[in-house]
């Protein structure tokens, strides 16, 4: 477990995102935004409205609520999400660098507090989710999406092929809360320990459409996985063919991902 555990550091480390910024809003912030559209169409926001998004990543979820009019604040452990965030200068946007963790902000500062994708990734994810509610205001709304228990777009493809070509090696580990969370009774469970009350919880699922042209530079598609970083090129090119024999005459192979949206009430 040696390996999968040292993966799991390397994306505790905000180094990692700094660098992957950049193409984390190219590749995965697109698709990201299916699932930021769900989580926000199960909240009504308005111009009073004061939203936090903790571990925002590039902001597909604080871009499109403040489109709403809502006040929002985006935080990251990571500069470099944070900037692009601020690139896209939307005045009722504001940016902060953050630990999740701990956020620096007063108890029942907001009237809904999203993470999409962001908390599952903590070390501690359990005090994410209190710090989430503790900043929610009594009546305000938690909204927390995971993915289940196998990841999902290129992560999800890569795992299923590695575990296929390469039986014998250890996988990516996924994160704790991932595999804690894939359970919905499980999740709603978590959600009140943390504070919140009233848990609905929905399995939403959506294409990653892996564009088959992008194949000729694959470190644009899978570079962010342990499980390519550590293959050697050899092994890299078997992925590469066993992904064109998946998509066989199609340009575009879709990846069905399923995540689990929380809704709750403070």
């Amino acid at each position: 477990m040696i390996r999968g555990a040292l993966a799991m550091q390397e994306f505790e480390n905000p180094d990692h995102w700094d660098t992957a910024a950049q193409h984390y809003e190219k590749t995965a912030h697109p698709f990201t935004m299916y699932y930021a559209e769900a989580a926000l169409a199960r909240v009504p926001l308005t111009p009073e409205s004061r939203v936090l998004d903790v571990a925002a990543g590039t902001g597909a979820l604080a871009l499109t609520a403040a489109r709403s009019g809502a006040r929002v604040l985006a935080t990251d452990f990571s500069p470099g999400m944070v900037a692009r965030i601020a690139a896209a200068n939307m005045p009722n946007v504001e940016t902060r660098v953050m630990d999740g963790q701990a956020l620096e902000l007063d108890d029942g500062s907001f009237d809904a507090v999203f993470s999409i994708f962001g908390v599952i990734m903590f070390p501690d994810w359990r005090k994410g989710l209190a710090e989430m509610a503790r900043v929610t205001r009594i009546g305000g709304t938690g909204v927390v999406a995971t993915w289940q228990d196998r990841g999902a777009a290129t992560f999800l493809l890569l795992g299923q092929i590695c575990r296929k070509l390469f039986p014998d090696r250890e996988g990516m580990v996924m994160p704790d809360a991932v595999r804690a969370l894939s359970d919905p009774a499980d999740f709603a469970s978590e959600l009140v320990l943390a504070g919140y009350r009233d848990p609905e919880i929905e399995h939403v699922t959506h294409d990653y459409p892996l564009d088959m042209t992008l194949l000729v530079e694959p470190d644009t598609l899978f570079g962010m996985s342990p499980d390519w970083t550590s293959l050697s090129d050899e092994e890299k090119r078997a992925v590469i063919a066993e992904v064109r024999a998946m998509a066989g005459d199609r340009t575009i192979l879709p990846i069905p991902s399923t995540a689990l949206i929380a809704v709750a009430r403070r």
